[in-house]
């Protein structure tokens, strides 16, 4: 079974856009030495430790609406 599962993360943002975008700017942040905000995470895989701190709300988005 996958951690953290995809029904989990998707009640947590509005989309599924949304969270592919979210995850792989904090994994490529991650990539770059970057500290990782989870103490222990399951993954060993940038993406993996990404979802992971957005589940655990330690990753929070700000959603900026650009449309006028």
């Amino acid at each position: 079974m996958l951690y953290p599962s995809i029904d989990e993360l998707t009640a947590k943002a509005e989309s599924k856009y949304i969270l592919v975008t979210v995850a792989s700017k904090r994994a490529r942040q991650l990539r770059e030495n970057s500290e990782m905000q989870v103490v222990r995470p399951k993954s060993k895989k940038f993406v993996g430790v990404a979802l992971e701190e957005f589940i655990s709300d330690e990753l929070v988005h700000e959603f900026l609406d650009g449309r006028k």
